[in-house]
């Protein structure tokens, strides 16, 4: 939500009941944790960002196997060990030509980072955005990828809080075998 403030945040909380819906406000969470209705908590903080998009050279490590594939206007990579265990993914979201491209969920295995992979699948699916027709991309970056963005040329505008719809407490004891 690039554009929230406080009533449409508390009318969106109020009326919104799904567990696991995800709201993302481009405002500091000091100023965002008093808006949202109970049954919603802030989640981890993070940025937007954004870049303008070209070609890049993207190899994958040693040791690694790739695979990319595209549905729905979505564009996904996984990042694989010889064995087959995960070390990283990203999607990205491909409006169409001449519009923004949307990264999301750029994940790097703790077990795999400092290896190149989270620059690898981020200049993969760059390369995908180019080819599609977009020429810049926003992310809603976390604390930790920020430097990894950042080192790839991305800036941040602002911050960004998320919240998150929790189950009913029911719900949850439920869950739990309570």
């Amino acid at each position: 939500m690039t554009d929230a403030d406080e009533s449409l945040v508390r009318k969106l909380t109020e009326t919104v009941t799904v567990p696991g819906t995800w709201l993302k406000i481009f405002l500091p969470p000091q100023t965002v944790a008093s808006w949202a209705a109970p049954g919603w908590r802030l989640a981890d903080d993070g940025f937007l960002m954004s870049t303008p998009l070209r070609t890049n050279a993207a190899v994958a490590p040693d040791g690694y196997q790739v695979r990319t594939w595209a549905r729905g206007g979505v564009t996904r990579v996984l990042v694989v060990t010889e064995d087959g265990a995960f070390a990283a993914r990203g999607q990205i979201a491909l409006p169409g030509p001449g519009r923004t491209a949307v990264f999301d969920q750029i994940e790097t295995s703790s077990a795999h980072r400092r290896r190149g992979l989270g620059s690898f699948v981020m200049r993969t699916l760059e390369n995908a955005a180019v080819a599609s027709g977009s020429s810049s991309a926003v992310l809603a970056g976390t604390v930790d990828g920020r430097a990894l963005y950042e080192f790839l040329g991305w800036r941040t505008l602002g911050p960004m809080t998320s919240v998150v719809r929790e189950a009913p407490p029911q719900e949850q004891e439920q869950e739990q075998g309570i």
